[in-house]
């Protein structure tokens, strides 16, 4: 009686295969395949070729010649030591908000895990233009900027200020899920057995953590390298001086050098598809591991 009982109250769905379910007819497939790779090739693949097509149009020599331009390896120089200054920073506030948002209770946890997504909602032109109100000729803070000669707008400072706040999120958001996951129980463990808290976070959480970390790095890197918006209000454009590689790509399309604009486009377009390919790697050995576990 029981089993013909639960043989009635049995959904029709649940007595039909999971692939047969799911199985679409084929001319569904292939137009939805089609949309995916038209898309694709549309707005991903022909914007590719069309930027390696320009930056080598004119021969190896003159390619050379763009992204070996002083101006471009002054903007190369300073784009990677902005970053070199930005992410480790990240990083650090990263593991500290992670941390202190999974693992503790204080007043205002919540106003916190709003302003890590600021950058998300605010434009970055607007990000650039707050620290130009705060640290300007005319901003809040212009009688201290003056009085200790400090040079933050129009200069290297005012660069990795922006880029460190445009590049807030990446890191803590890999963090933070990934530590409510996992949950306190080995830390709790590990001070349980003698373990200083400074001993715990280096040697349970912190490994722990490496992939999520990995990724968040990675990911942080690649908006910090290709950040325009904000750091095209506090730079000034200054050629040789101020100039990232967006910045000095937007300089030499203005004025009509197409191609030495395309040849340094390259710089940012490697940047983009090696990023692309670490995030697949650190993807692809995060899912190997977790198969292994099971």
């Amino acid at each position: 009686m029981g089993a013909s009982t639960s043989s009635r109250l049995a959904s029709p769905i649940d007595a039909v295969p999971h692939s047969t379910a799911l199985r679409e007819p084929a001319w569904v497939r292939r137009l939805l395949i089609a949309i995916a790779l038209g898309f694709l090739g549309l707005f991903l693949i022909v914007p590719l070729v069309t930027v390696f097509g320009s930056a080598f149009r004119d021969g190896a020599g003159a390619y050379w010649r763009a992204i070996s331009d002083p101006d471009a390896r002054s903007a190369i120089r300073l784009t990677l030591g902005v970053a070199v200054i930005a992410v480790p920073l990240n990083i650090g506030f990263g593991i500290a908000a992670a941390w202190a948002i999974t693992r503790f209770q204080f007043p205002g946890k919540r106003v916190l895990v709003t302003v890590i997504d600021l950058p998300f909602a605010v434009s970055p032109v607007i990000a650039g233009m707050i620290f130009v109100l705060l640290f300007g000729a005319q901003g809040l803070l212009a009688d201290f900027v003056s009085e200790h000669d400090l040079k933050i707008i129009f200069a290297v400072p005012g660069i990795v200020l922006v880029t460190a706040f445009v590049t807030v999120p990446f890191v803590a958001r890999e963090l933070i899920p990934a530590l409510e996951a996992r949950g306190p129980e080995q830390e709790l463990a590990a001070l349980t057995l003698g373990a200083s808290p400074w001993q715990t976070f280096w040697r349970v959480t912190l490994p722990n953590l490496r992939w999520p970390l990995a990724y968040g790095a990675i990911l942080c890197t690649a908006r910090a390298v290709g950040e325009f918006g904000a750091v095209s209000v506090v730079s000034g454009h200054i050629r040789g001086e101020t100039n990232t590689v967006p910045l000095h790509v937007e300089i030499l399309y203005n004025d009509f050098q197409y191609q030495a604009a395309f040849a340094v486009a390259t710089i940012l377009v490697g940047i983009a598809l090696t990023t692309i390919i670490l995030k697949n790697a650190i993807e692809w050995h995060v899912t190997r591991t977790r198969r292994r576990a099971r």
